[in-house]
């Protein structure tokens, strides 16, 4: 069973020859540049369309899907979301690279001792922020970078924090 994990939303189209405006979380620039096959969810089926190019606009990705060549096309997918097979996202992860749904629901440890649980994962436009529950019940926004998160185990399910005053409570 395939498992399909969205990375957009067809927002409307661009142009009179086919292409989509295409709303994505800015991150994610150089993976959607990477697309090849994406599977855009119309009517409760996943229907693939191969990726022929994709540009940006200041606000939005504009891609050109194979056999879609016209506004009347591409119009039928209007508000549909994008999705790529987990599979397929795997393999362009760089080894310090996750998916939220990995990170979500993991412990926390700082100096040995269980600080709290990952609830969440949000951008600021500089970097990742890990969203923490404390185990006091506080939540605390954690930049995720090597420097303050220095260990993330899939595995065991846990991620080491450095141990900053003050940043988790």
């Amino acid at each position: 069973m395939n498992n399909y994990i969205s990375v957009g939303k067809i927002l409307n189209f661009h142009g009179v020859k086919g292409e989509a405006k295409v709303g994505y979380s800015k991150s994610q620039r150089d993976f959607m540049e990477s697309l090849d096959v994406v599977y855009l969810l119309k009517d409760n089926n996943y229907v693939k369309k191969v990726v022929k190019s994709v540009k940006f606009n200041n606000k939005f990705a504009i891609i050109k899907f194979d056999g879609i060549d016209s506004v009347n096309d591409i119009v039928e997918y209007k508000n549909c979301l994008i999705f790529v097979l987990e599979d397929d996202i795997r393999k362009k992860l760089d080894e310090d690279e996750f998916l939220i749904d990995e990170l979500v629901g993991m412990e926390v440890f700082v100096a040995d001792r269980l600080a709290g649980t990952v609830i969440g994962v949000s951008n600021n436009g500089a970097n990742d922020l890990l969203t923490i529950k404390s185990s006091s019940g506080k939540i605390c926004l954690v930049p995720f970078v090597k420097a303050i998160v220095p260990c993330v185990d899939i595995k065991a399910k846990s991620i080491i924090v450095e141990d900053i005053k003050g940043l988790i409570e």
